[in-house]
């Protein structure tokens, strides 16, 4: 443990140990002084002692000593800036003749606010590695020195990134002048942990392993490469369990801090149904979830952009999209005169260019007759004209040897009506793992199919329908 003694009238050394001190809320100011000293004394640290308290310490026994620095200030520059030293430097001592304030630090601190109080005089610093400057950064913190702190969070976002500094920095405490003066540092954190781990597949034991403020980073990105909201999902919760062993601690962190992060309305359905009956989550908390969900899925197409713009500007942002490796259908099923559904998927036009010249995207997975199937869109050759073209193509999933026959019918909204119009319609007997569609479903090249004056992009989304009906 160490004190700081402000020695604003440059009593000897001897004199700030054995003197009796004022408490620290006493000190007096020194407006007419240009020049004061500091002492610092260092004692063992006794145990229970705050860190910045303001109780009188120098009726301590001075064999707890280790030494005493005495440096020079000028108390108009420490108050210009710092609220901390003004406030200090202006209450006031009880005697006009007492020029000693006393503040309490620990020992590890020293280094720290020698370069804290030599940036106030020259603004600038010695230490440049991560570590010195963020202990530099928490010195900043703790004496209100803003201008500092600013150029501690400067210097470290010029610093290369690594998991490790980033977590550090997202650790940080919450205090508003460090929220403030640190938010680019820790957005630059969680932008670089979000971009690290997007494809989280590839890193799977690191990211098990990440603390709950990593965890936090990731899932707020829209870019993750993840197969679909259902997996991100089933991902949180095993996270969950591994690092929450207790169902009470693990309801808390999933319900407080981590289900604002998972995107219920584009999970499908079916896993919705299984959130309702995850035990992990507090009953409460899955209803409303998922309700909010449910309300958001039956919205039309015109009011879910409208809420999702409405999110783009919060933390939240469960109304927004991710880039889902499977793209999310809306389905509409029927189970009387006859098991049929209706499945609606919309490509932006970016994703449809992406897929030129040979890429493929497909749809979340859909269910008929308790069968489950996927849309997938391609990009490839016309086997007649050697073109590229757009394709569509309706696949079911594996499933033993189950064998199904579906009639089925393509269609796109097309301008100037905007209106569904039919492309393609078939029938086929699928068994697992089989795809039926048409290779050219618009019967127009790859260029013409993008271009500028394209019939199928409205607003830049193509907007695609399927309808399956089982045959009897």
């Amino acid at each position: 443990m160490s004190f700081v003694v402000l020695d604003l009238s440059l009593c000897p050394e001897e004199q700030v140990l054995n003197d009796g001190q004022p408490d620290m809320d006493d000190a007096a100011g020194c407006e007419n002084q240009d020049e004061e000293a500091v002492a610092m004394v260092e004692e063992t640290q006794s145990g229970d002692e705050e860190a910045n308290s303001n109780e009188s310490t120098w009726n301590m026994d001075c064999s707890t000593v280790l030494r005493v620095k005495t440096l020079h200030i000028s108390s108009p520059i420490l108050a210009a800036k710092s609220p901390f030293f003004y406030k200090l430097f202006s209450n006031g001592m009880r005697e006009s003749e007492q020029r000693h304030v006393t503040l309490r630090i620990n020992a590890s601190e020293e280094a720290a606010l020698m370069e804290l109080l030599n940036f106030m005089y020259s603004n600038t610093l010695s230490v440049t590695t991560a570590p010195a400057l963020l202990d530099v950064l928490m010195a900043a913190d703790k004496f209100e020195v803003a201008s500092c702190m600013r150029y501690c969070s400067r210097l470290l976002r010029n610093l290369p990134m690594t998991p490790e500094s980033a977590l550090l920095y997202l650790d940080l405490p919450s205090s508003v002048l460090m929220g403030e003066a640190v938010q680019p540092l820790t957005d630059a954190a969680k932008q670089y942990l979000a971009s690290r781990y997007k494809d989280m597949t590839k890193f799977q034991e690191e990211v098990m392993a990440l603390p709950l403020a990593g965890i936090e980073a990731i899932l707020s990105s829209d870019d993750l490469q993840i197969a679909s909201e259902d997996a991100v999902y089933d991902f949180v919760l095993k996270w969950a369990r591994t690092q929450y062993p207790k169902l009470e601690d693990r309801r808390e962190v999933l319900g407080s801090r981590l289900a604002r992060f998972i995107r219920f309305p584009y999970m499908t359905c079916r896993k919705l149904k299984k959130v309702l009956t995850c035990n992990d989550f507090d009953h409460e908390v899955s209803s409303k979830l998922v309700l909010e969900a449910l309300f958001f899925k039956a919205e039309a197409p015109h009011r879910q952009r409208s809420l999702a713009a409405e999110e783009s500007a919060t933390l939240n942002r469960r109304f927004i999209e991710r880039a889902y490796k499977y793209r999310p259908v809306k389905v509409v099923e029927f189970e009387l005169p006859r098991q049929q559904c209706v499945v609606y998927l919309d490509l932006k036009r970016e994703e449809c260019a992406n897929l030129f010249p040979s890429g493929r995207v497909y749809s979340q997975a859909f269910h008929l007759g308790g069968q489950g199937f996927f849309l997938s869109a391609h990009c490839n050759m016309d086997q007649q004209s050697s073109f590229h073209c757009f394709g569509l193509f309706l696949g079911m999933q594996e499933k033993g040897s189950v064998s199904f026959a579906v009639d089925y019918e393509f269609a796109a909204r097309s301008k100037p009506t905007e209106e569904f119009v039919s492309k393609y319609k078939g029938n086929y007997t699928f068994t697992g793992g089989k795809a039926v569609g048409y290779r050219n479903l618009f019967a127009i090249p790859w260029t013409s199919f993008m271009a500028e004056d394209s019939l199928y992009f409205i607003n830049g989304i193509l907007h695609l329908r399927a309808e399956l009906t089982i045959r009897h």
